[in-house]
């Protein structure tokens, strides 16, 4: 018997906030980099500001509670999981000043969960170019906050995700069951694309989160770390078209076998992605090469770039309904290890 589903208990867990406002910098000096916001043309967008420019024009659907709650019902949505703008991240600036402005940044979102009766949850941000700064706000988020675990980027100043140096703060992840939802960010490779700045979201992204989700392979991260839940936005970016490979090179090189220590493809399959990949074929594809029970909807709304109709697109796709259930909400409960009231037996 195939599994129904109720048509509005989607799970998106990629969705973004920025504040309303940021506070004035407390300390002594001022970082170059520290946000704010500015008034655009119409009253319910504004400029984020940093480091004395227009970094992107938003919509008061970032930190409006109640405009996003109206906008969930018609992406199929009975749950969106907030985290913050990427680029807030800011793993440049000085930890402890990134400490301060991610715990505004984490009480905002908490604050939003609050009012949402229920239809929000968060992932935190944590300063990671500090690691024992990171685990001090991973334990803010999850214990004090009650979040279901933290952003982080692609890489942390170029550090990638695989890196040994960062695996007390996975280690830290797996202890207090906190799910780990990886992000594109500052991507490489710019120099190489043609083009307008979009681009960087369009190619750089997918490409960035790719390498990041096979740096997590070739380290044998899941392999250390059994039962952390991580997931890689963008479905996983390139990580699909560049795992033949990676299996291949595995099965020939004795010095690759060495050093990875499971088959890449077994391991990509412990990993979760979401399906922000704005294409049928593609999705079915991810669901071949990752399996069923590791994708879960990602939406990168309120942005402009953002898919509008994820539980539709997963529904025109052909899947069979407990497929579908899996990826429209039930991997999402398994990967926040949270249950709904949607949730079928």
């Amino acid at each position: 018997m195939h599994a129904t589903h109720c048509p509005c208990c989607g799970i998106d867990v990629h969705a973004h906030v920025v504040p309303e406002n940021f506070p004035r910098y407390i300390g002594a000096k001022v970082p170059a980099d520290w946000p704010s916001m500015a008034p655009a043309g119409q009253a319910c967008h504004r400029h984020v500001m940093i480091s004395g420019k227009v970094y992107r024009t938003v919509s008061d659907a970032c930190w409006s509670t109640t405009r996003r709650l109206q906008d969930l019902p018609g992406m199929g949505l009975a749950l969106q999981v907030v985290s913050p703008m990427p680029e807030l991240l800011s793993y440049w600036m000085a930890a402890a000043d990134a400490q301060q402005l991610l715990r505004y940044t984490n009480d905002c979102m908490a604050a939003m969960v609050q009012e949402s009766g229920g239809q929000l949850a968060a992932l935190g941000a944590v300063p990671l170019q500090d690691v024992e700064l990171a685990i001090a706000e991973l334990e803010y988020v999850v214990k004090t906050l009650g979040f279901a675990g933290v952003e982080i980027g692609s890489n942390i100043n170029g550090v990638p995700v695989g890196a040994r140096q960062l695996d007390p703060f996975f280690e830290a992840c797996e202890a207090l069951g906190a799910a780990v939802f990886v992000h594109a960010i500052r991507p490489a490779g710019m120099e190489r694309l043609v083009g307008p700045a979009p681009l960087q979201q369009v190619l750089g992204y997918p490409s960035d989160v790719g390498l990041a989700a096979a740096s997590a392979i070739t380290s044998n991260l899941m392999l250390r770390r059994p039962r952390l839940r991580i997931a890689f936005s963008h479905g996983g970016g390139t990580l699909a078209s560049l795992l033949p490979r990676l299996q291949q090179g595995w099965d020939v090189f004795p010095a690759l076998k060495e050093s990875v220590q499971a088959s890449p493809t077994e391991q990509a399959r412990q990993l979760f992605y979401d399906t922000l990949v704005f294409d049928t074929p593609t999705l079915r594809h991810l669901v071949g090469s990752f399996g069923a029970s590791q994708l879960m909807v990602g939406t990168d709304y309120p942005f402009n770039f953002h898919d509008r109709t994820p539980v539709q697109r997963i529904e025109a796709a052909g899947f069979d309904g407990d497929t579908a259930a899996a990826l429209i909400h039930r991997n999402a409960e398994r990967f926040l290890g949270i249950r709904t009231k949607e949730t079928t037996p």
